[in-house]
């Protein structure tokens, strides 16, 4: 699984932006590890409601996408807001050992974790040894 490279430009605090757009972009931070049956990504993104969240899967493409939403108390009007709604995405390449039909995704205490199942065909199993 590779770290695709989005179009974007670096801004101070490593904050990215694109372009074409005003928003900040930013990349989260993300844990993978593998163990026999899976791939896992675990992605820091505090702030996203499950809402909010987008998590895309196109051939041999992971997409992560968040929007971070300041919510305004009801009768409120902002007239100065020092923090703006942010955004985070991440892109990856998947191996076509991954079995992308079966991603399990949750969504707890600003973590995201994705879980991608290999193939069964790939996944490690056991011989059993008769004796005649």
């Amino acid at each position: 699984m590779n770290d695709k490279t989005d179009m974007t430009t670096r801004q101070e605090g490593g904050a990215l932006r694109t372009p074409t757009e005003r928003e900040i972009i930013l990349r989260p931070s993300v844990d993978i590890y593998e163990d026999s049956s899976a791939i896992v990504v675990e992605a820091d993104m505090p702030g996203v409601a499950k809402d909010r969240l987008d998590i895309r899967v196109d051939r041999n493409s992971l997409t992560l996408e968040g929007e971070i939403a300041i919510a305004m108390p009801d009768g409120m009007r902002a007239l100065h807001a020092d923090v703006r709604g942010t955004r985070y995405r991440r892109n990856f390449s998947l191996s076509a050992e991954l079995d992308t039909e079966q991603v399990e995704a949750n969504l707890k205490d600003g973590v995201l974790r994705v879980r991608i199942p290999k193939r069964a065909e790939l996944q490690p199993r056991k011989i059993e040894v008769r004796t005649d």
